[in-house]
């Protein structure tokens, strides 16, 4: 559940999907539930506002356009500062992995 995941993981997340192509809402939460093997299903009332704050904070621009079966739907695609974020937040969620991994197993 999204619930359960540290709080900044949804964004980077979000931006290592898009990292690789631009998507659809839906298709991100797919793809989220896909990569997972159904381990994070992020509900729409999570996935949107945090696609909207991204938005606001310059990662992503957005588009509307068609889907492959001919509906319109705003497509995401990550920016240059998107793109920095993710490294950063990539960065900081090893370095606290790595700090989680030293608390669980003490010398």
């Amino acid at each position: 559940k999204t619930a359960d995941l540290l709080p900044g993981t949804l964004d980077m997340l979000i931006l290592k999907v898009l990292s690789v192509q631009p998507l659809h809402g839906y298709g991100i939460a797919q793809q989220l539930q896909r990569l997972s093997q159904d381990v994070i299903r992020v509900e729409e009332g999570s996935l949107y506002p945090a696609l909207q704050r991204m938005r606001q904070k310059g990662w992503l621009k957005a588009e509307w356009r068609q889907t492959p079966n001919n509906q319109r739907a705003r497509y995401y695609t990550i920016t240059a500062a998107g793109r920095r974020q993710l490294g950063e937040e990539e960065t900081r969620f090893a370095e606290l992995m790595a700090a989680v991994r030293r608390v669980m197993r003490p010398a």
